[in-house]
């Protein structure tokens, strides 16, 4: 999103539209005052003093308030708190959030990718509408872990991290699942499938496709 000060006004709409008013009260909130201590008596008598972006982007109107004394690890915290509550609110962090984050924190967007990219549990892709996890743990693995997991691969066309192109499915591993008595065992949700082998895999794929099936045919009939 290409930023001069003559069209500031539109590029701060547009991205208040993009992340939506809880997100953007969320980011005023980091924006603003921070109580810092006004004394260094001791005494514990604290004042606002306004906080400072990372940097102007490029032709954005700089703000009127004095510099203030944040470090740079503070004011990292406060994009990651960010970033975190538009990942909460949409699911994960498309490229035109991470632009209006920028925009709005006033962060340079390379700063905003870089952070979004760099810490694992932030999501660059829309997830699917179940998730599931194969647990990699030794029990599960010495068991045939991998085999199923390769079975699901094949199956849905993707890797681990990756979703189904239908957006139905969404393949992850898990370390331990805690049941390691059932191994091999995956997760779909909330749902544990116990001693899972290759061949099972597809009915269970099937379970979930029928189940996607009708719950869009409901919403297609008002159902």
């Amino acid at each position: 999103m290409s930023t001069t000060t003559d069209n500031w006004t539109e590029v701060e709409a547009t991205a208040k539209r993009v992340l939506g008013e809880k997100i953007v009260a969320f980011i005023d909130q980091c924006r603003g005052w921070v109580a810092r201590p006004e004394r260094s008596d001791g005494r514990g008598e604290s004042r606002g003093t306004p906080a400072t972006p990372f940097a102007e982007p490029q032709g954005v109107p700089p703000h009127s308030e004095s510099a203030g004394s944040e470090t740079r690890a503070e004011r990292e915290s406060q994009l990651i708190a960010v970033l975190h509550k538009v990942q909460a609110e949409f699911g994960y962090l498309a490229e035109a959030h991470l632009d209006a984050v920028a925009q709005l924190l006033q962060v340079p967007a390379a700063k905003v990718a870089g952070v979004a990219s760099f810490y694992h549990y932030f999501r660059l892709s829309p997830r699917g509408k179940f998730i599931i996890n194969v647990c990699l743990g030794t029990a599960c693995y010495v068991k045939g872990a991998d085999r199923v997991a390769q079975k699901l691969m094949d199956e849905l066309g993707i890797a681990f991290g990756e979703t189904s192109t239908d957006g139905i499915f969404t393949l992850e591993a898990a370390r331990c699942l805690g049941t390691c008595g059932l191994a091999p065992v995956l997760m779909v949700g909330d749902e544990v499938h116990p001693q899972v082998t290759p061949d099972q895999v597809p009915l269970i794929l099937e379970k979930y496709l029928d189940k996607a099936r009708r719950e869009a045919a409901g919403q297609t009939t008002g159902g």
